[in-house]
């Protein structure tokens, strides 16, 4: 069945969320400077200010997705809005850190609301698969129309207002989806949905908070030390007692047969790995163009807009392509475009400079942009839609989750050959130096400084080269991971039809 005007317009109003939440992310961090000054919070409290958000939004996600089922997908959307848009209002009149932590818990656990409800909804919109796809194209525009136009709206705020400003934005956006979400989307739940498992609620969250808590604290850190590893191993722990429980459950919080559907699991596979690299690559560059080159802020994200435009173009582009090739080829193509950028970038060493690595930049997140769009779009189209909101869920949770592994693993990876390099180009370098590219720049020796950014160019390389092998070898693997496997009941057709389209 065709999507008709009435579903293409209620997508736009499911992108307003989605567009805010991106815009979100990339404001604080222009603001927190001024936060720090205003509210006179240490470096404990600027961390939580952070970090406490992605926290609460990854733990939150499956819940989130379960109680959209259960009650109603629009009618948790519609709920999470208006608390977020109240935690906005909080945030932006905090007087102290710990009331602005407080208030930026309130929106992690709003924003685990938005998410699937919004990717959910989609699921019941869209029922024609290559529909379903151009629609989770337009979705990820919008988060990356955010991306783009965030530092740009943050930075004109921050020069005209005070910092609670960037919170307001949110305030009319959520007005605006509280007053045509009623009329213009489908109200959509399982007819006898069960139970919440409170039990699975909790081992949820002890699986999900402790590792994610983990691996930004080795990001952070570059190093593994013994409290992020056990925290890691509750995690896992707890990850492994919420698993045998769902199986033994009648309505479980998340339904595990998912994951035996090929096409699903396999998409999942490879969109979590997509992340994981695009992530690194994001970090170290946005670091070599500041401290290597020198650059300031501002100028670093005008470098950095063409790459989030060509991700925008890609998310258009591969629907349209999925329509007169197969699925495993769109994947394909994109995965090796995505292995080309990061082949340029590994030239970095041979030609220094931002030319070279926007170019490899922009092929990266083109290529990379396929995967995503379509995959994600079979994802959802592999369940029935009674299950839509937990694989929504899933498939948010698995972004966060390569986020913080993309920047724990390939930051790691840069910071360990940045050190090994320059201790062989200047063994008298001290250890701050070896331990940290800004204290080399930014010391008195002239010499060190001119070998850390060396160094550091060949840690960016290295970092090129991991995930030139990552998504050669991901593109190797597309066929098996995406091959067509045994679907869920009511969901063959559709899982069928976006394998072919």
């Amino acid at each position: 069945m065709k999507a008709t005007t009435r579903e293409w317009i209620g997508l736009a109003v499911l992108g307003l969320p989605t567009l805010l939440i991106s815009i979100d992310v990339g404001v604080l961090y222009l603001a927190l400077p001024s936060i720090t000054e205003s509210l006179g919070a240490n470096a404990i409290e600027q961390l939580w200010i952070l970090d406490v958000y992605s926290f609460l939004l990854a733990g939150f996600l499956l819940t989130m997705g379960n109680v959209g089922d259960r009650i109603g997908r629009r009618r948790l959307l519609l709920i999470g809005s208006a608390a977020f848009a109240v935690a906005s209002l909080w945030a932006a009149f905090a007087s102290t850190p710990g009331e602005l932590i407080a208030a930026r818990a309130g929106l992690g656990v709003a924003a685990a609301t938005l998410a699937p409800s919004t990717m959910a909804l989609l699921r019941n919109m869209f029922h024609d698969p290559q529909q379903l796809a151009t629609a989770i194209g337009v979705w990820f525009a919008c988060f990356m129309g955010g991306v783009v136009v965030g530092p740009l709206i943050g930075g004109m705020l921050l020069e005209w207002l005070w910092w609670g400003s960037v919170f307001l934005l949110a305030v009319p956006v959520m007005v605006v989806l509280l007053i045509l979400g009623p009329l213009l989307l489908p109200e959509y739940r399982v007819p006898h949905p069960g139970p919440i498992d409170g039990a699975s609620v909790a081992l949820s969250l002890a699986t999900v908070l402790p590792v994610v808590w983990a691996v930004k604290e080795v990001a952070r850190d570059g190093s593994v030390t013994w409290t992020p590893l056990v925290a890691a191993m509750v995690g896992l722990v707890a990850g492994a007692v919420f698993v045998r429980r769902q199986r033994n459950l009648a309505t479980p919080l998340l339904d595990l047969s998912m994951f035996r559907t090929r096409v699903f699991s396999g998409s999942l596979v490879i969109v979590l790995v997509t992340g994981v690299a695009m992530a690194g690559l994001s970090l170290v560059a946005a670091v070599y163009l500041q401290s290597v080159l020198g650059l300031s802020p501002l100028a670093v994200g005008a470098l950095l807009i063409p790459q989030s435009v060509a991700m925008l173009a890609g998310f258009q582009i591969a629907p349209a392509l999925s329509r007169r090739l197969p699925l495993i080829a769109v994947a394909v193509i994109g995965l090796s475009l995505a292995s080309a950028g990061f082949l340029v970038v590994a030239v970095l060493p041979v030609m220094p400079g931002s030319g070279v690595l926007v170019v490899g930049l922009c092929v990266a997140s083109f290529g990379a942009s396929f995967p995503m769009a379509v995959l994600s779009a079979v994802m959802l189209g592999s369940v029935e839609p009674a299950r839509a909101g937990a694989a929504a869920a899933v498939n948010e949770a698995s972004g966060e989750l390569g986020v913080a592994m993309g920047v724990a693993l390939l930051g790691s990876l840069a910071a360990g050959v940045y050190a090994v390099t320059l201790a062989a180009l200047q063994p008298e370098a001290s250890s701050l130096a070896l331990a940290s590219l800004e204290s080399a720049v930014r010391g008195e020796d002239a010499v060190v400084a001119s070998a850390a950014r060396e160094a550091y160019t060949v840690a960016v390389s290295a970092v090129g080269l991991a995930g030139a092998v990552i998504f050669t070898a991901l593109a190797g693997a597309a066929g098996p991971l995406l091959r067509r496997g045994t679907a869920p009941e009511g969901a063959a057709e559709d899982a069928d039809a976006a394998h072919h389209a």
